[in-house]
């Protein structure tokens, strides 16, 4: 017993300095999940990731049975279980034998593979203090229930786990704030120098095309002045995309004014409540502001519409315009109209971007988002 504690002092001073040492969540959890079955009698194993209304994700496996990693983990990744029913109830609160694991019987009914002995696991919750993360679940071959050693070493890697996931997580949010940060000190400089020089040129303009007696002298001045207030246009537009003033008010508020700004009206319909994360509030701000800017740039109409349709799990945003509309060739891409730039937001977000187009018919923006 004795050199079994020492060997576990060693297994999870090992997982604590690779915990340490790595700053992406996913390479982290997988890089502990697997020195942690190396060195213990648990032979598989897998990371839930579950947010606040108990939708789970698959963060990360290590040595799967066929069964359990057959299309993409597809057992694993849907569905419904005890554990993560016990999670969200708040019953799960050390580790602890599972009697059944219905995503493992749906495996071993589907026919899909071998399930390798695997029919039961054990599971612990992953938190820090009062905040919690998700769940790890192990497992052997042949094996009902594990020991009291044994869910005990697994609540001591749990607890390093939700303790480095916490780490990265706080990490995440002062890079976020900095970033933040940055972007509103670099509104600040644009908006007192570049932004007031471009007034200050207009201006000018203007006074030569009154005073100029030559008629080519005042076509000249007034082509500066509207030349000049366009890069004043596109300069206001740059602040706002880098401080929404608006979006403090509410996603609605802030897209209705950025539209106002630009000279366009727009028609808002809404189904459902908005009630969004700050992060998605964000980057649909961020999509319909391109988006906005796209109509004023290249549809030769100022009035769009835009619906909002909120779900229990995605947000949906349609931009709709009647300009001119454009053909898109799926084999060239088209930077000028920004839409790559919409589909990458999109992506990052875990969501999709589409769009239909017609000649002179308009232009419809399909966003959806998870949430």
């Amino acid at each position: 017993m004795p050199g079994n504690e020492h060997s576990n002092i060693e297994l999870l001073k090992e997982i604590a300095e690779l915990l340490n040492e790595e700053t992406e969540m996913t390479t982290m959890l997988q890089g502990a999940l697997r020195k942690f079955l190396a060195g213990t009698q648990f032979q598989t194993g897998w990371i839930f990731f579950i947010d606040g209304k108990g939708k789970h994700q698959l963060i990360a496996h290590e040595h799967l049975p066929q069964a359990l990693e057959f299309n993409q983990c597809h057992h694993l990744q849907k569905g419904g279980c005890w554990c993560i029913s016990k999670y969200r109830n708040g019953e799960l609160k050390k580790a602890t034998n599972m009697i059944e694991c219905q995503r493992i019987e749906n495996a071993m009914n589907a026919e899909v593979g071998d399930h390798g002995g695997i029919t039961h696991h054990a599971t612990v919750p992953l938190q820090s203090g009062p905040e919690r993360f998700g769940l790890l679940n192990v497992a052997s071959p042949h094996t009902v229930a594990f020991t009291e050693d044994e869910l005990a070493l697994l609540e001591s890697v749990a607890f390093q786990m939700g303790s480095a996931i916490k780490r990265i997580v706080l990490t995440k949010q002062e890079q976020e704030m900095a970033l933040v940060q940055e972007r509103n000190r670099l509104a600040r400089d644009l908006h007192d120098s570049v932004n007031q020089l471009l007034f200050s040129v207009t201006l000018t303009a203007r006074g030569g095309s009154i005073l100029a007696e030559n008629d080519e002298v005042k076509q000249t001045f007034q082509e500066i002045q509207h030349l000049t207030q366009e890069a004043l246009t596109e300069m206001r537009a740059l602040i706002w995309q880098l401080r929404p003033k608006g979006l403090e008010t509410g996603l609605l508020e802030g897209i209705k004014s950025y539209a106002e700004m630009l000279g366009l009206t727009i028609k808002v319909h809404v189904t459902g409540v908005i009630q969004l994360p700050s992060r998605i509030e964000e980057t649909l701000f961020r999509i319909a502001q391109e988006g906005l800017n796209n109509i004023r740039k290249h549809a030769g109409v100022h009035e769009a519409e835009l619906f909002i349709t909120i779900t229990q799990t995605d947000v949906l945003l349609v931009l709709k315009d009647e300009g001119r509309g454009f053909l898109l060739d799926t084999s060239i891409q088209i930077p000028s109209i920004g839409l790559q730039s919409m589909k990458d937001r999109a992506q990052a977000a875990g969501g999709t971007v589409d769009w239909t187009s017609q000649i002179e018919k308009g232009t419809e923006l399909l966003i959806r988002i998870p949430y």
